[in-house]
């Protein structure tokens, strides 16, 4: 509840500005107070649900052995990747080479973890796969 009340902090302080120089009644404030905390709800929801299936996930791979570099780069998929993923930002992510990223990138597909996109030659991108 206080991560929302601080996401929503300019409305709280005007709202209870606003009650404290009125007429003292609540109401606003707590109609105000219950929706944000309903709010806040639907967050905690939200992050349960990417919580657990980065759970499943990670279950599904418990007998699959990775590297570091592939551990890394499969989270960062897994919370939200924004864009495409190509054997460029692969290297980038986990600060190697092009040839290394290709290397990680060719046994996760081949494992099945990691799904190559129908769009091919120097704009492949992957996905995961599981």
């Amino acid at each position: 509840m206080s991560a929302q009340i601080r996401t929503e902090r300019k409305a709280y302080y005007d709202l209870l500005e606003t009650t404290q120089k009125g007429d003292l009644d609540i109401t606003t404030w707590l109609l105000w107070f219950i929706a944000c905390l309903d709010r806040a709800f639907d967050g905690a929801e939200t992050i349960l649900a990417s919580v657990m299936r980065k759970a499943r996930f990670w279950k599904a791979l418990e007998g699959h052995p990775l590297n570091e570099r592939q551990r890394k780069v499969i989270n960062r998929l897994l919370d939200g990747f924004e864009g495409k993923l190509t054997n460029s930002k692969w290297a980038a992510l986990a600060k190697t080479s092009p040839d290394t990223a290709l290397r990680d990138i060719n046994d996760l597909v081949s494992r099945g973890i990691l799904a190559k996109e129908p769009s091919g030659g120097r704009s492949t991108n992957y996905s995961l796969g599981v």
